[in-house]
């Protein structure tokens, strides 16, 4: 069984930093593509960043780029998103999803998703 389970979100004040985690219980994750989205109130779901299966190759949203670096660590089947520089525009839940494709960037590309995680980022 297949779960994603995020942590690491919070309320933090502009210029901060967070490190949001992912970890997959159910299915060994270095056999995927693993993502992060993002989803604003009101707005819909955004793509923010996505590593390779084996770590080598990244891709960010133009936005968060500088600011926002993905990692993994396939021992620990996990996978993190070191935000750093954080703005209130940052402010969404994140999502982490599993991909069989090599660097997807759209939501129908993924085809599994944990429940979320909230990041507050105050003015």
């Amino acid at each position: 069984q297949v779960q994603l389970v995020e942590s690491g979100g919070g309320l933090v004040q502009a210029g901060g930093s967070l490190r949001l985690s992912c970890t997959d219980s159910g299915i060994t994750v270095s056999n995927y593509a693993m993502g992060w989205f993002r989803q604003a109130p009101g707005k819909e779901r955004e793509f923010v960043a996505v590593i390779s299966r084996t770590g080598t190759m990244s891709f960010y949203k133009d936005a968060v780029k500088g600011r926002f670096t993905i990692s993994r660590d396939n021992a620990k089947n996990s996978v993190y998103l070191q935000m750093n520089s954080l703005k209130p525009e940052d402010t969404a839940v994140y999502y982490c999803a599993r991909s069989v494709l090599a660097l997807p960037t759209r939501e129908g590309q993924y085809n599994y998703w944990g429940q979320g995680t909230q990041v507050s980022v105050s003015s």
